[in-house]
This record gives C-alpha cells, sequence and structure tokens, in this order.
C-alpha cells in the first residue's frame, strides 16, 4: 500500500479529544496526530505550527525502538533528554495556546 493512501485512511480514522468534547478546551496532545499525518505528508511547517513536539516525539520514539534491538552507548541519557525537551516543549506550547485563546 502506497503510503499516500495510507496517510489518507489515517485521516478519516483519527481520534476525536475527549477533553476538547466533554470540557471544550484543548488538552496538551490536541494536533498531533493532524501533526503526525502533516510530517509524513512532508508539510514540516504545518506539523511544526500544529504540534511543535512532534520533532522531538518523532526522534524520541524511533530511538526508543531501535534501542530496544541495538544497544547504545548512552540510551538512557538519550531517551530522558529527548522525553524531558518534548515534555518541556508539550508545556509550554500549551501554555501559549491556552493564554492566546483567552485574548
Amino acid at each position: 500500500m502506497q503510503l499516500a493512501a495510507i496517510l489518507l485512511v489515517l485521516e478519516d480514522y483519527m481520534l476525536p479529544c475527549l477533553n476538547k468534547k466533554l470540557f471544550g478546551i484543548d488538552c496538551p496532545g490536541c494536533g498531533l496526530q493532524r501533526s503526525i499525518v502533516l510530517f509524513f505528508k512532508g508539510d514540516l511547517s504545518a506539523a511544526f505550527d500544529m504540534y511543535p513536539a512532534i520533532f522531538t516525539l518523532i526522534p524520541l520514539v524511533l530511538f526508543a525502538i531501535t534501542s530496544q534491538f541495538i544497544r547504545f552507548r548512552f540510551d538512557t541519557t538519550i531517551k530522558i533528554t529527548l522525553g524531558i525537551l518534548s515534555g518541556s516543549i508539550i508545556v509550554v506550547n500549551y501554555i501559549l495556546k491556552m493564554t492566546h485563546l483567552t485574548h
């Protein structure tokens, strides 16, 4: 199956945000699914605008999977660093998103 066809299927089956449905506000993960699709479509700028942490989360996930099969010298340090960086970007982006919605 072609990547384009897979992406079209993914777009049709994205999960709705339960937090947004129940409370009417975005959660810190809102935009991640759409950002992944945009990333794999090659629209990196739109992927970043949608969810800035995409550029640390994808390497984190790929590294975590790879490190299950290949031993790296500083694998724990790399995972922790990417995790903290991703978490920080998510928190800062969420705070900025929520403060700009109120103005």
